[in-house]
């Protein structure tokens, strides 16, 4: 499963710095599968889509800190819990329901996105 800030986010930073897989961007911010992985130009997903690595993607909010679900691993293959809950001064990284995955699941996307 990944992690989502809420809207109760106040914006303070301190979850991005933390994150092995730069998976968290500032509100607005365009964000790119390459930013801190390995991965380069083309690629297929673990999920089957095609996509360019260093084409930026739309942010998923305008408004504060976000997390993009495709490139959260909870931190699994790095930490034994996900750094951005553990750093948030206002509990704001919670799971996200909406995309729920295994210990498995998460290992192999690290591992695909961090050639080892």
């Amino acid at each position: 499963m990944a992690i989502i800030i809420t809207d109760e986010c106040i914006n303070c930073g301190a979850c991005e710095p933390e994150c092995p897989n730069t998976a968290i961007y500032e509100g607005a911010d365009d964000w790119r599968y390459a930013d801190g992985t390995d991965l380069e130009g083309d690629v297929v997903l673990p999920n089957g889509n095609q996509v360019n690595s260093e084409e930026a993607q739309e942010p998923v909010s305008d408004e504060f800190y976000y997390i993009v679900p495709d490139k959260c691993t909870e931190c699994k293959g790095f930490h034994e819990e996900p750094q951005c809950a553990a750093v948030c001064p206002v509990d704001c990284c919670v799971p996200d329901e909406d995309h729920v995955e295994d210990e498995q699941t998460l290992l192999a996307k690290q591992s695909f996105m961090h050639e080892e």
